[in-house]
């Protein structure tokens, strides 16, 4: 079975242990929400409204008192509307199964509202003592009747909501009970069925985990505990990683080979070139003629051009095979960029270019870099901007304290990369449309300024615009540890890009 089944299987069944107890939580909680709702909709409305409805009846009190000693048109319109609510109010009381009590209020209202006008005759006429008699026979016994039945409508609602309460309480318990031993189990089941995957999935990726870290620390000779006999994907996994340690043994001892070969094979002839072409050069081997010179010149410089490239193609063999090192040490900036402007102060005025260095505020004293490194690639990317800016042009170095960092800017006024282009210009031997081979470029410095950067624990990004000029930032901190290389094992190169 595969793994891809045995997954979808397990997921399953894990899927549906999980899914029966929240049915089963879900019926009973279903039975208390039923009963919660009724409470809500039917008990807890009736007993605001009796409680409204007692408000009321202490507002027909005051008014039934206003009609007998303020006998006005206002009083008797504030005893009429009293008399309504509350009759509205008994009607509604109906609805909530408390119809002897809404019976016992209505027709004590009735009496109210039959009574109230002769009161308010008499109270009017000026005949005091037949409206104190009125009131008191007829009209605050009416009251008084249904003040009565809304405390025993009070009193039979809160006996049954007590009921009800504990009822849905019963249910909410039983709810719990089986939702828990629902829950429980299926934990339990789900558990047993995670641990049965776990046990047949967990060891063979350690394994290839493990595997995979030994290659990556070298050990391209670490032999991995699951079968690649095995009929599963940690089988074919298996079998492809045997076959992956064994094709980079053999690349790894093909790249040490080359660095081998072209740091003794290719280098010294080169030198020894060099050598023999400065001392013709010299007249040492005896005369030679003007034509002779400028052939011997010609030859000099192709030939210190070849030596160039191969240094750049050892270092980014040397770098991509983690042998380039960087060597921090403590350096002074500002006599670090002042020796570099002056590098380039001389190539400024042979080209007729405007270049100067701008401080920033706060720069630190002292940064700890590999100099020589670094040099090499400021060196780089101003040798650059100078070889694409015209005339009367214009590149800036800007250096500032950015957030505990360094960030240094190379700007130019030159002709600009292309935007699509400008995503690979980090990659080996990449060149734009319009900075070709015609300019005397390998497309070499920009991949290893990168690698150089990056083993400093920094970044370095462009920015371009056709016509306009580019701008090359580098980020750095201020303090990099112990040596370290440029690019350890685990970059691939088209992590340079």
């Amino acid at each position: 079975m595969t793994i891809r089944t045995r997954l979808a299987l397990g997921l399953f069944a894990i899927a549906v242990v999980l899914l029966l107890p929240l049915g089963l939580t879900l019926r009973s909680l279903d039975r208390v929400h039923d009963e919660t709702m009724d409470l809500r909709d039917r008990d807890f409305a009736a007993s605001l409204l009796l409680g409204r409805m007692r408000a009321g009846v202490e507002d027909l009190r005051g008014a039934e008192t206003s009609l007998l000693f303020i006998p006005e048109v206002s009083s008797r319109e504030a005893m009429v509307q009293q008399i309504s609510r509350l009759s509205s109010m008994a009607d509604t009381l109906r609805a909530f199964q408390l119809r002897e009590a809404a019976d016992q209020i209505r027709a004590a209202i009735t009496a109210v509202g039959r009574y109230a006008p002769l009161e308010y005759q008499f109270a009017l006429a000026g005949n005091v003592r037949a409206a104190d008699t009125v009131s008191n026979r007829h009209v605050v016994p009416a009251i008084n009747s249904v003040e009565r039945a809304i405390t025993a409508a009070q009193q039979s609602l809160r006996e049954r909501t007590r009921d009800r309460v504990q009822a849905t309480a019963a249910l909410t318990e039983e709810a719990q009970r089986v939702s828990a031993g629902a829950l429980g189990l299926a934990i339990a089941l789900a558990l047993a069925i995670a641990f049965a995957l776990w046990r047949s999935i967990s060891r063979p990726v350690h394994d290839l985990a493990q595997g995979m870290a030994a290659v990556a620390d070298g050990n391209f000779g670490h032999r991995l505990s699951v079968s690649p006999d095995r009929r599963d994907e940690f089988g074919r996994l298996s079998g492809s990683f045997r076959t992956m340690a064994a094709q980079l043994a053999q690349l790894d001892r093909l790249k040490a080979e080359f660095i081998s070969v072209a740091s003794h094979e290719i280098k010294t002839p080169l030198n020894v070139i060099l050598g023999y072409l400065q001392l013709l050069d010299e007249g040492v081997y005896g005369p030679v003629s003007t034509r002779q010179r400028d052939i011997i010149r010609t030859l000099d410089t192709q030939t210190r051009s070849l030596a160039r490239l191969v240094h750049q193609l050892l270092d980014v063999s040397r770098f991509e095979a983690g042998g380039g090192k960087i060597y921090p040490r403590p350096t002074d900036l500002r006599r670090f960029l002042h020796d570099l402007e002056s590098t380039f102060r001389v190539l400024s005025l042979q080209r007729g270019i405007h270049f100067e260095v701008e401080y920033g505020d706060d720069l630190p004293v002292e940064v700890h870099w590999d100099a020589d490194r670094m040099n090499e690639v400021l060196g780089n990317l101003l040798s650059n901007a100078f070889k694409f800016t015209e005339r009367d042009g214009r590149i800036i170095l800007r250096v500032e304290a950015v957030d505990d960092q360094i960030q240094l800017a190379v700007s130019d006024t030159g002709a600009g990369i292309p935007p699509s282009q400008l995503p690979h210009i980090f990659e080996k031997f990449y060149q734009a449309d319009n900075q070709g081979p015609s300019l005397g470029g390998t497309g070499l410095g920009l991949a290893i300024a990168k690698q150089i950067v990056v083993a400093h624990g920094g970044s370095i990004a462009a920015d371009s615009t056709l016509a306009v000029g580019s701008t090359f930032t580098i980020t750095m901190p201020i303090r990099v540890g112990r040596p370290s290389a440029l690019i350890p094992r685990e970059f691939a190169v088209g992590d340079l890009a």
